[in-house]
């Protein structure tokens, strides 16, 4: 079993009395290829999960329409009843189609029914932390989020939602949000190469909000790749977890979410939390954002 006692230090929500370590584990590889489906291997996905907690993670990353369904119930199945202090953060906005595709899920119905969907695929009463998901695929879309949000925000009230959290959106959206509600986090696209948020991860820093950022080796060209490969080599780590201790390096309110459905990778994120980038390495690693294309 996994040993590991430094999983990037901690962070507390805004307003709330969750903690939990900066590494945590997202659950999306956890269904079938193309996240539909059950797994090739369910008693693997289920080790995965238990060797995280085990391990010391205690903040996973969800959402019931990854399957659809299948993911929260391998989470209820290898976790249920939950360890104290797990913070299990869900998202609402999109369905899967019979083929697998990915569409919008954001009426008043639709966010009413993906809510009491993760909270009996779970097997829980109140949900901790609930994103609402916008945006397209390539990013944040402008627009008003006020109804969505606005119904999460009735759901809160009844009880059924702890916190509230948005992914996939612009610094106006949380703007506009926040004189609905509290938001304790934000989930965008965000890594050494992609870093559009620079300015508002530094905002969200300063309000003590949580930034977790997706596809952390997304959007990278052949250069910038031969670069992470080269920081990786020196320190003879992967670069996926030079990637990773970027991150966490970046900002105190980072956490990370990196998925697996493979207790080798899972061991290789979590040794990613202890590894300490020399002050060059971070140097040349911030500079790839701005590398020229091939």
């Amino acid at each position: 079993m996994t040993q590991q006692t430094n999983l990037g230090g901690t962070f507390t929500f805004p307003g709330t009395s969750m903690t939990v370590n900066r590494m945590g584990y997202g659950a999306m590889q956890l269904a079938g290829p193309h996240v539909f489906g059950p797994p090739k291997d369910r008693n693997a996905a289920l080790a995965v999960l238990r060797e995280a907690i085990a391990a010391g993670v205690n903040h996973i990353d969800t959402s019931d329409f990854y399957g659809p369904h299948v993911t929260n119930q391998i989470i209820k199945e290898a976790l249920h009843p939950y360890p104290d202090g797990l913070v299990i953060v869900t998202k609402v906005g999109a369905r899967r189609g019979a083929d697998a595709s990915w569409n919008p899920a954001l009426s008043r119905q639709d966010l009413i029914d993906a809510v009491h969907d993760n909270l009996r695929n779970l097997a829980l009463d109140k949900l901790d932390v609930v994103n609402l998901r916008v945006g397209g695929l390539a990013g944040p879309t402008k627009g008003s989020i006020e109804a969505p949000l606005t119904v999460l925000a009735e759901l809160k009230a009844q009880g059924l939602i702890r916190h509230l959290g948005l992914s996939n959106v612009t610094p106006g959206q949380l703007a506009e949000a926040q004189k609905i509600t509290e938001i304790v986090c934000i989930q965008n696209l965000y890594n050494v190469a992609h870093r559009t948020d620079d300015a508002f991860l530094d905002d969200l820093v300063k309000q003590g909000i949580a930034y977790v950022p997706f596809f952390p080796l997304g959007g990278f060209t052949p250069l910038q790749s031969a670069k992470l490969d080269e920081a990786a080599a020196s320190l003879q780590s992967t670069p996926m977890q030079v990637a990773q201790a970027w991150l966490l390096h970046r900002s105190p309110n980072m956490l990370l979410i990196p998925g697996t459905s493979s207790l080798a990778h899972l061991r290789e994120n979590l040794k990613a939390a202890t590894l300490k980038l020399p002050p060059e390495t971070i140097t040349s690693l911030n500079a790839i954002a701005a590398a020229p294309k091939p």
